[in-house]
């Protein structure tokens, strides 16, 4: 019954977050667009948005190292032996995507410094 629940919700889930900022990425881009064209950009405003909206040096990183950690919880699963409707795989992908975000957070945060 879990797996019965889950899947539709995850499916959903992501189909809603994926929707959301793909949204509030072209609204984003309007909106400053826009304040450019009208001229209500001024230093501080740029200074603003570039921000918000660097590319950082390490997004090559970000997605390398949870994409690792990602594989490694693949691999456990395929060795453990879980039953068909356990949410183990679940919690599993998430902790080692979670242990991957860590990492990367404390290696930039150790580079900022």
């Amino acid at each position: 019954m879990n797996g019965e629940f889950l899947m539709p919700l995850s499916i959903l889930g992501s189909f809603g977050l994926s929707l959301y900022w793909f949204t509030r990425a072209i609204t984003d881009y309007q909106l400053k667009k826009r304040m450019i064209e009208k001229g209500f950009v001024n230093d501080d405003t740029q200074a603003i948005f570039k921000a918000h909206h660097t590319p950082g040096r390490y997004g090559s990183l970000k997605w390398g190292l949870l994409t690792l950690f990602g594989g490694v919880a693949l691999i456990l699963m395929e060795y453990l032996d879980v039953n068909v409707n356990s949410p183990l795989p679940y919690g599993l992908v998430a902790v080692s995507l979670s242990i991957g975000f860590l990492v990367y957070y404390f290696i930039i945060k150790k580079d900022v410094k």
